[in-house]
């Protein structure tokens, strides 16, 4: 099952430089491992230790917040889209 995951900037590091990579997984959760498979390190700046998505990590699918649906539980069907967005903050 083919999924779109959209990647930020500060994370193409681990992606060649490529803006969106195709992944694989039922959830969220295997197919950050999916990720990780083929683009080391990057489960570790998605993912806390305690298996959790990081706080400062937000991740849409398909235009909707996962934290709202099932978390890093939160299924996947084929053509969806991932977007992976570090959270912004800042003022002065």
């Amino acid at each position: 099952m083919a999924i779109e995951v959209r990647i930020p900037t500060i994370l193409r590091e681990y992606t060649g430089g490529a803006k969106a990579v195709e992944g694989n997984g039922k959830t969220i959760d295997e197919l950050i491992v999916d990720l990780e498979s083929r683009h080391a390190g990057i489960r570790n700046r998605l993912v806390e230790e305690n298996g959790e998505l990081r706080r400062f990590v937000n991740v849409y699918l398909n235009d909707e917040d996962v934290r709202f649906i099932d978390g890093i539980a939160s299924a996947l069907d084929d053509g969806d889209s991932v977007t992976i967005l570090p959270a912004v903050a800042g003022g002065a």
